[in-house]
């Protein structure tokens, strides 16, 4: 139809005539309430922004002396962030003669994995970078 009969229809029905696909021969355009059309495509997008759930990375830092009671409370910490599926970086800084036993650092980070193997994966090992190691755990699949 014709483009003064369409905008006719439109006002008879107090709607608007939008231009849908300006691209085909003819150009296709549709009756409808612009102003809804826009609040629904809003809503919509708001409804998938809710689904989306956000992985966030979680330190917990540990001293190279740390007490096995605390590291069991770091672990139950960790446990808590994978179950709400977050990332959990592990960071233990070494201060002036702590740099002599970096392996009893890397030795913990090993008890740190097997303790949480069966909740989490690792997806960056155990790595000194300066005077800190630091590893990086996934949550694993099943949980």
């Amino acid at each position: 139809m014709s483009i003064e009969e369409a905008r006719n229809r439109a006002m008879e029905a107090g709607l608007d005539l939008v231009e849908v696909s300006p691209t085909s021969n003819p150009p296709v355009c549709r009756i409808m309430d612009y102003g809804k059309f826009l609040y629904q495509q809003k809503r919509k997008a708001k409804e998938s922004q809710k689904k989306q759930h956000v992985v966030t990375l979680k330190e917990i830092r540990i001293r190279p002396k740390i007490d096995d009671h605390d590291r069991q409370i770091k672990l139950a910490q960790a446990v808590k962030f994978f179950e709400k599926g977050h990332k959990v970086q592990f960071t233990m800084p070494f201060r002036g003669r702590e740099m002599a036993h970096v392996d009893q650092g890397y030795q913990m980070m090993d008890e740190i994995v097997q303790a949480l193997q069966e909740v989490a994966k690792i997806e960056r090992p155990a790595q000194m970078l300066g005077k800190r190691i630091t590893m990086v755990l996934v949550p694993a699949k099943g949980s």
